[in-house]
């Protein structure tokens, strides 16, 4: 009798290790993390920087694999335009330049509180000219005019990591934000921020 007390107490703990490990599965599948983040992007072509801020959506769809969205908006940077005059001065200039960005992806990644992941994303950015000071109303009216907008298809490699304590983390992402206008062009990406995950 004891033998089939035993073999019964074996069989079920059997039975609902697969149930245990699909319930731990699912788990990992379900977390979806948030962040915001401050930006810098270097633009190669003129030579500025542009900073500005972004938020990013990511959702597991595998153990080491989640699926990234995410949007920036860059303010405009003043950079000094070099030439002489009948007295040699140097003249600084706005550049009115705005940069508005969306990306989507995959990201792979390690496990653990600290984690290393690379990332591949594609999207597109908007190059704005606006004279007006940056606000709230001058982003909103920029998105409203995205149709208008000079867009250009972009893709995004790029390298990082990410700490949680609990569900509180802290994100550093390093890449190469190409566009594509009349070839490719090579712009430096450094994003900074935190993340919430549950």
């Amino acid at each position: 009798m004891k033998r089939w007390i035993a073999l019964a107490v074996l069989f079920s703990g059997w039975a609902f290790v697969p149930c245990i490990q699909a319930q731990e599965h699912r788990d990992s599948l379900n977390h979806v993390e948030v962040g915001a983040f401050g930006e810098l992007v270097h633009l190669n072509q003129t030579s500025s920087n542009l900073g500005g801020l972004g938020a990013r959506l990511s959702v597991n769809v595998a153990s080491h694999l989640q699926l990234e969205a995410e949007a920036g908006y860059d303010f405009s940077r003043v950079f000094t335009e070099n030439f002489t005059n009948s007295s040699g001065s140097v003249t600084a200039v706005n550049s009115n330049v705005r940069v508005f960005q969306g990306l989507f992806g995959p990201k792979l990644q390690t496990k653990g509180p600290v984690r290393i992941f690379v990332t591949a994303k594609g999207g597109a950015m908007d190059f704005m000219f606006d004279t007006r000071p940056p606000s709230f109303s001058t982003f909103t009216s920029s998105i409203d005019n995205l149709r208008n907008g000079n867009i250009n298809a972009v893709f995004y490699p790029g390298a990082g990591v990410e700490a949680y304590l609990g569900p509180i983390g802290l994100r550093l992402d390093v890449g190469d934000e190409m566009y594509f206008s009349n070839g490719t062009h090579h712009n430096l990406r450094v994003a900074f921020g935190p993340s919430i995950r549950f």
